[in-house]
């Protein structure tokens, strides 16, 4: 049986490409990335002013490949975390966190992370598959509330900058005129700091960017995130202050805080040198304990503390409010390892 292509995460050279393959006129392109991304069809029989028989002929090669979520969780705080089957018979969450003045939707990128950093469930599970952009899109297209959303994060499993041609791809789909048309500025995506990539995203795209810090200081970030021996957090601030980034354009810098490792006054002037004159800000994270680490979150008092002394060196400062913790929806915790070991390692 032939495997079919899916239609449904393909920017719009790609649809014209579909569309000179199967004999269609150009404009049909355009016509199938308006059914996908703005009128949001579940199948290829509602494109209505796509012939029947240009309709027939589509179907016999290709899916629209949207998938329905698998199982929903909802937060006492509000947050819902889904999950997604892959088209591979993998397994990805999503976490949907509404606030009074936004409504974000934090999406997976890959199945699985190879960084390993050692605060992550995420990382425990391992490396399955990166997400394609279709996969990446869904999640954004198929929770119950994608008509309020206002904000995506690139923040779930995985790290974008290691799915980087699929990554942008959905960007450009989610920014154009053509697609789901969004502001590139209702979008951050976070990276550990993989410098090559992360250059390449800086210059491709608009979107805001996130640096995973989580320590100023080389040894103890190698030991909480290996990507240290690779690219230091020095390289990754230099790579940041090569570029222009204007007054609309945001980078911030990420930092979980462990009681006793990285949350002294020593820490927090470090960071201030480290960033100074950078045009950032520094978002601080409480620390959702995991299972078998040995890691525990710093006091609110600790944080408020960290906080003032950052502010007091001029940087823009924030404690982000804990959301989803009761269902591991948080930060660190989306983890799909129980249904990988669920299966045979030959899925794999």
């Amino acid at each position: 049986m032939m495997v079919k292509e899916v239609l449904f995460g393909k920017t719009l050279e790609e649809l014209k490409q579909v569309a000179k393959d199967l004999g269609f006129p150009g404009f049909v392109a355009k016509q199938l990335a308006d059914w996908l991304y703005k009128k949001k069809v579940t199948g290829i029989d509602e494109m209505l002013n796509i012939s029947k028989k240009n309709r027939d002929i589509l179907k016999e090669k290709y899916d629209l490949g949207l998938s329905a979520y698998n199982k929903v969780q909802e937060s006492i705080d509000g947050t819902k975390k889904y999950l997604f089957k892959t088209i591979s018979d993998q397994y990805i969450e999503a976490a949907y966190i509404p606030s009074e003045n936004r409504n974000t939707l934090c999406v997976s990128s890959q199945v699985g992370c190879k960084m390993g950093c050692l605060f992550c469930m995420t990382g425990k599970q391992g490396f399955q598959k990166n997400l394609s952009a279709g996969e990446i899109l869904n999640q954004m297209v198929s929770i119950d509330e994608n008509d309020k959303l206002t904000n995506l994060v690139y923040m779930g499993m995985g790290e974008p900058m290691d799915n980087l041609d699929e990554v942008l791809k959905s960007l450009e789909i989610i920014t154009s005129e053509w697609g789901f048309a969004w502001s590139p500025r209702r979008i951050n995506v976070s990276t550990i700091g993989v410098v090559p990539a992360m250059r390449r995203f800086i210059e491709e795209s608009e979107c805001h960017l996130a640096i995973s810090m989580h320590s100023p200081l080389n040894d103890q970030r190698k030991e909480l995130m290996p990507i240290e021996n690779v690219y230091p957090i020095e390289d990754v601030i230099q790579t940041l202050r090569e570029y222009d980034f204007g007054r609309q354009r945001r980078i911030s810098f990420e930092y979980i805080m462990f009681e006793g490792v990285n949350d002294s006054k020593e820490h927090a002037l470090e960071i201030a040198k480290l960033i100074n004159g950078l045009h950032s800000r520094v978002n601080l994270i409480k620390f959702h304990p995991i299972p078998n680490s040995p890691l525990k979150g710093s006091s609110n008092e600790v944080m408020e503390r960290f906080k003032n002394v950052l502010e007091n060196k001029g940087i823009i400062t924030t404690i982000r409010k804990s959301r989803g913790e009761d269902i591991y929806a948080a930060c660190g915790l989306l983890s799909t390892k129980k249904l990988v070991e669920n299966k045979s390692n030959k899925d794999y």
